[in-house]
């Protein structure tokens, strides 16, 4: 019968996060104790209450009795029942700018998976036409930015986001999820970096090269920094927006910052994303704030300078080095290979205890590296929380 803990013993104490925001130094880890995948175990420590989430408790740096899971992409195009919906409601600006439709997608993996996360069904590109910045996602093409802006005077024309005005399902739908889930789960929000957003609207839309954006940084940066301050002001109202209305934590995505050299992270996305951290702290102390951004391992000793609680890792950094790498007071997440959930069941058990083992037993969230892949089997993404939550330590 397979068993849901990691075969080893877990890292020594040096490769764990002792938040500043969580009080006084941790004691020695304790063993872990093993399950027979399915059996519950009862612990002393945290497994999420009436006041908090297990996922919240875990990014505070506080005693959980596993580490909280949740998988980006969770809902979306592997799981059958979204696929009828999409029968349906062939557009995605369609399914995911109705508060019923994106409550109803937001919770197909929770009603069938319980993850400790339940996350908007939403996009990043969402706020853009409250900005004066039209785009579409086209089936098969992706994002397209109709006008890309490329000129000082395009950039003038864009506006700052007020997400009551032009996203108000985004508001509603994270209310009922709130109601929906209660505590049982983390209601997650997310939004997309300033440098990913300038990228998509400098580009038109996706990009393997990115040569627009860094022609822009590099021959005339006074208009990308222009575009990156917009930006800026309007994710910072937009987490804000999103806690207000129900959001336990928000994930930054700056999928496209890890094209930029580290000098260049450093002018263009850095400062701006520590701006938005700043902000949000100000107004809301106790948000957990996440930042993902793939392949950055050429950059992760910067990215805990951004301030915020949680980095996501992606699967091509070690979990082990990466948490010596980002140093001890900081949560992580993540990082199975999303290819694993293609393998043997035996094969999926063994790296969800190998990254469970390496990331220690405070302050992880475990996750997959990347979204899920279109073509994951199901039944695989069903052993994957089968297993993470079997997990005791």
């Amino acid at each position: 019968m397979a068993t849901a803990c990691p075969p080893l013993s877990l890292p020594s104490t040096s490769l764990l996060r002792r938040s500043t925001r969580a009080g006084p130094s941790r004691r020695p880890l304790p063993s872990v104790r093993c399950s027979v995948v399915g059996e519950a175990v009862a612990e002393a420590a945290v497994a999420g209450t009436a006041e908090e989430p297990l996922l919240v408790s875990a990014i505070r740096g506080k005693k959980v009795e596993r580490p909280p899971v949740w998988l980006m992409r969770q809902a979306g195009r592997y799981m059958k029942s979204y696929q009828n919906l999409c029968e349906r409601y062939p557009l995605f600006r369609e399914r995911s700018e109705n508060v019923d439709l994106v409550v109803e997608i937001s919770l197909q993996p929770w009603k069938v998976f319980k993850p400790d996360g339940v996350i908007l069904f939403s996009d990043i590109l969402t706020p853009l036409p409250g900005m004066n910045i039209p785009f579409d996602i086209v089936k098969g093409k992706g994002p397209v930015i109709y006008d890309p802006l490329r000129t000082a005077a395009a950039v003038n024309e864009v506006r700052e986001f007020v997400p009551g005005e032009w996203v108000p399902y985004v508001g509603q739908a994270l209310s009922v999820l709130r109601q929906e889930v209660k505590n049982e789960a983390a209601v997650l929000g997310f939004v997309g970096a300033p440098f990913t957003l300038a990228s998509y609207c400098v580009e038109g839309g996706s990009s393997k090269n990115f040569s627009k954006i860094k022609k822009m940084a590099f021959a005339e940066p006074e208009i990308l920094h222009s575009l990156l301050q917009k930006f800026t002001t309007s994710m910072a109202n937009y987490i804000k927006y999103q806690a207000d209305n129900g959001a336990q934590a928000v994930q930054i995505f700056d999928s496209w910052a890890t094209e930029l050299s580290p000098v260049d992270f450093e002018e263009f996305s850095l400062p701006y994303l520590k701006q938005i951290v700043d902000s949000v702290k100000e107004t809301h102390p106790d948000l957990p704030l996440i930042l993902y951004a793939s392949g950055s391992g050429g950059l992760l000793e910067r990215l805990p300078l951004t301030g915020v609680d949680v980095v996501s890792l992606d699967w091509t950094v070690d979990m082990a080095e990466g948490r010596k790498r980002l140093g001890s007071n900081i949560a992580v997440q993540g990082n199975v290979d999303p290819g694993v959930l293609f393998g043997s069941k035996e094969f999926i058990t063994k790296r969800i205890h190998d990254t469970v083992q390496k990331a220690g037993n405070e302050g992880h969230v475990l996750n997959l590296g990347h979204g899920i892949k279109v073509g994951t089997p199901e039944e695989n993404v069903a052993h994957f929380f089968e297993v993470a939550k079997a997990i005791r330590y």
